[in-house]
């Protein structure tokens, strides 16, 4: 990073004070020189979640036949989990699909945020069908009805196999994007739901109490509903803006105060697009009167800046350069 002016790294947020003194300067706005936004991963994941659905569709089918078959409420409350998650998967492939729209005037960012979008809807229909298991659960515990063990069984351990066959199809691209880690979560949890209905079945067959049918219920909702709340929790962060939990904003601005000819950074907010795109935009008080090979040093210095000194990399960055001058034209609204 270029060497430190001598006004303090402390300069408060806000527009440029008359201080900094010189004539207005022209507004220099810019991207960074080369982003590269590839639909590689998009394609990716379109074929994982393809697989999965297929696997957890065939699934789904056979949980709520042997739901209906043997009376269990927690086969049936992990039929209605993987309905969700079928559901889900449906909305995450078309999401994938959406994400490789190329960006057009109107949407500028192309269609990107379709993950997250998918991502809170899963989420939220996660919440709904924990309430509804919760419920049946618990009037069931009260008087547990009678059920047939050897086709929850059977089913239950069919699943809990076809849900590892999709955890290791989906495995590869979890960290790709948040639509892909929100589809291997439901997965994993399924995989968790059939192993409670294998080990409710065993209980009441050897046993002979069906309460364990309700407590497996139960136990299912109780995990999907904390991993439901914090996948709606980070996809509303998203949506609302919120500056990414990796980033301490506050020094990114002590960085860009610490270049040469930079006199105050304000307005300066990043915000992520989807997984892997994060974008900074600023308005950067320069010393008055810069040259144009100044201004464009510094441009690249900012931008190398954000690019690297961070736990995540700024690429997309927009810059306005502006001085003390031009403080009576800022129209901020905030």
């Amino acid at each position: 990073m270029s060497d430190p002016i001598e006004t303090p790294l402390s300069a408060p947020e806000g527009p440029c004070s008359p201080a900094s003194g010189g004539n207005r300067s022209d507004h220099h706005r810019t991207d960074a020189h080369s982003h590269s936004h590839s639909h590689s991963h998009a394609s990716s994941s379109r074929s994982r979640l393809a697989a999965a659905l297929a696997v957890t569709f065939v699934i789904l089918i056979a949980e709520f036949v042997g739901a209906m078959i043997s009376g269990s409420l927690a086969l049936a409350a992990d039929a209605g989990h993987m309905l969700v998650d079928s559901s889900g998967l449906v909305v995450a492939l078309i999401a994938a699909h959406l994400m490789t729209k190329p960006r057009t005037d109107r949407y500028t960012w192309g269609l990107a945020r379709a993950e997250v979008i998918a991502a809170a809807v899963q989420a939220g229909m996660l919440l709904v069908i924990c309430v509804v298991v919760a419920w049946q659960g618990v009037t069931r515990l009260g008087n547990p009805p009678d059920i047939e063990t050897g086709p929850m069984l059977v089913i239950g351990v069919i699943g809990l196999i076809a849900n590892v066959v999709s955890l290791v199809i989906l495995s590869g691209g979890r960290r790709s994007s948040l639509n892909m880690k929100a589809a291997f979560l439901e997965v994993a949890n399924d995989a968790l739901g059939s192993v409670a209905v294998i080990i409710a079945a065993i209980v009441a067959y050897a046993t002979g109490w069906t309460g364990a049918d309700a407590i497996a219920s139960l136990f299912i909702a109780a995990l999907m509903a904390p991993r439901a709340l914090k996948l709606l929790r980070t996809a509303l962060a998203v949506l609302m803006e919120q500056t990414p939990t990796e980033l301490d904003l506050e020094e990114v601005r002590r960085h860009m105060l610490g270049l040469a000819n930079v006199v105050d950074v304000h307005d300066l907010h990043v915000s992520t697009i989807n997984t892997g795109t994060h974008a900074l935009t600023a308005h950067v008080c320069t010393r008055a009167g810069l040259s144009d090979s100044e201004r464009a040093t510094l441009l690249h210095a900012l931008e190398d800046c954000a690019s690297e000194h961070f736990p995540i990399s700024l690429t997309h960055t927009t810059f306005q350069f502006d001085t003390a001058a031009h403080e009576r034209h800022e129209r901020l609204n905030h």
